[in-house]
Formats: structure tokens, C-alpha cells, sequence
């Protein structure tokens, strides 16, 4: 259990993931995003596919190009989150961890 890559809570979740109303390429997408499975450039670089120099975000920002970072750090993208809030009508708070960002939305929609 210490050296495995999965997270073990994330299992209880995996039906919703999977439910037959969400699209498949959207299960398919948060089932990659909360196994950190997306061709970010840190993982692109960790696997030798880009040079280590080359993992920094693509907007500039000087961070490294994760899916933490992509998806709710980045001054950027992460700054959607707050506007798809408002957008649907909830308040929340700003996750630093995918899981979390994850089970936020779920409990939004009622799912938990």
C-alpha cells in the first residue's frame, strides 16, 4: 500500500465516474485526471517523451505543468473554477487537490 500510485479512497467513487448518463469520454477524462494520467508536460517529461526543461505550464506562469496545477492553481485555467461556481449557482472554496475539487462538484450535484 505505501508504494502504490493509486489513492484507495478513490474507489468509492469509481460509479459515479462510470455512471451511464455521463459521456464516455468524460468518464474516461476524470477517470485519467484523478489517476494523474494526462499527458501533462511533468508527466510527459517524467516518462523521457519531452526534456525536463520543457514541463513548465503553458501560459508562462513558471510553474510546472501538473494536473494540480492545470486544473486549480494556474492563474489561468484555475481561475475558471470560481466563474463555473457562480455560473451553476453554488458557493464553494478553491480545492489545492484533484480528489477534493473532484468530491466538491460531486456533493454539488447531489451525488454523495
Amino acid at each position: 500500500m505505501l508504494t502504490a500510485q493509486e489513492q484507495p479512497h478513490i474507489h468509492q467513487h469509481m460509479e459515479l465516474i462510470w455512471h451511464k448518463q455521463v459521456l464516455l469520454k468524460v468518464s474516461v477524462l476524470a477517470w485519467r485526471l484523478l489517476r494523474d494520467r494526462l499527458p501533462t508536460k511533468s508527466n510527459l517529461a517524467d516518462r523521457g517523451i519531452i526534456p525536463v526543461e520543457a514541463r513548465f505550464c503553458v501560459t508562462g506562469c513558471g510553474q510546472v505543468e501538473d494536473v494540480n496545477h492545470m486544473f486549480l492553481s494556474c492563474p489561468i485555467f484555475g481561475a475558471l473554477w470560481p466563474m463555473v461556481r457562480a455560473w451553476i449557482g453554488v458557493e464553494g472554496v478553491n480545492s489545492h487537490a484533484i480528489l477534493d475539487h473532484f468530491l466538491q462538484f460531486i456533493q454539488y450535484v447531489g451525488g454523495l
